[in-house]
């Protein structure tokens, strides 16, 4: 992307090919050749950044349209419409006669991120829903007609296994040096009366994509910029999630440098976390 300054200087390069613009020779910012000259390289300018989104914008169309592509199948799982039947033949749902609000509030599927299997053939595709803020799996029924949907919509021969588990857990040890003047012992804002904290950890996970990794370091960067906070020590987090054949929550492990949710999002256990308040 060329900038103004850089379109201008071309014009002012295109100007010296004509020898009947010699006479153009004021070098006053304000003269109106030079003005005219601006203008053009602003115009220019807004011009080619249309241009520059509009190629973004169909780059995107591009790839999520595109069949076969983990993309395709991530907006295909959130345009599932929960109740609502298929067209014959097609994988786009019958909407005749229905509230732009009830199409809508079928999408129940409010997350979703697609994978390849490491050790097999096989898609994994993660979902979750949304009530109240908080992300959740769909129900087993919902689970058992987006199973189907996905049999009727993807390629043959495609082996797909979907992840709709209870959010991974995670437990953090910190010890947080605080300023007596502006953060308690309980690490109560002394001003505000909220757990500054707390709050930072539960914005931190929220802002996490979907299914994106969680760095340790970016945590506790965020830690970092809290007022009152002077040094946060992260001891130690661990993970836990939910084990398919039981169908329960694993044995704790240990994040050592970063992880990617198994569920596709974590959820703060804060009973079994650990935040100590030093001066």
């Amino acid at each position: 992307m060329r900038t103004i300054d850089e379109i201008y200087n071309s014009l002012l390069e295109k100007k010296t090919t004509y020898p009947a613009l010699d006479i153009l020779n004021s070098t006053s910012k304000v003269a109106i050749w030079n003005l005219i000259l601006w203008i053009f390289a602003f115009g220019i300018f807004v011009h080619e950044q249309i241009f520059d989104q509009y190629k973004k914008e169909i780059s995107v169309l591009i790839e999520e349209e595109k069949p076969h592509s983990s993309r395709w199948y991530r907006n295909m799982a959130l345009k599932f419409q929960y109740g609502f039947s298929l067209i014959v033949d097609d994988d786009q749902f019958n909407n005749n006669g229905f509230t732009d609000d009830q199409i809508e509030s079928s999408k129940i599927i409010k997350y979703s991120a697609v994978t390849e299997s490491d050790d097999q053939s096989r898609l994994i595709i993660k979902i979750a829903t949304e009530t109240g803020g908080v992300l959740q799996p769909i129900t087993d029924e919902q689970k058992l007609a987006f199973e189907f949907y996905l049999s009727e919509v993807k390629d043959a021969g495609v082996q797909t296994t979907v992840i709709n588990f209870l959010p991974d857990k995670l437990q953090l040890f910190l010890k947080i040096k605080r300023d007596p003047n502006v953060i308690d012992s309980n690490g109560v804002s002394i001003l505000n009366g909220n757990e500054p904290i707390k709050d930072a950890l539960l914005k931190f996970m929220k802002e996490l994509p979907f299914n994106g990794e969680l760095v340790l370091n970016s945590l506790v960067d965020r830690l970092q910029i809290i007022d009152g906070v002077v040094n946060p020590h992260l001891i130690v987090a661990k993970t836990a999630w939910i084990d398919a054949v039981v169908g329960d929550y694993g044995t704790f492990e240990n994040i050592e440098i970063s992880k990617i949710p198994v569920s596709g999002y974590f959820e703060i256990d804060f009973e079994n976390s650990e935040i100590e308040y030093v001066v």
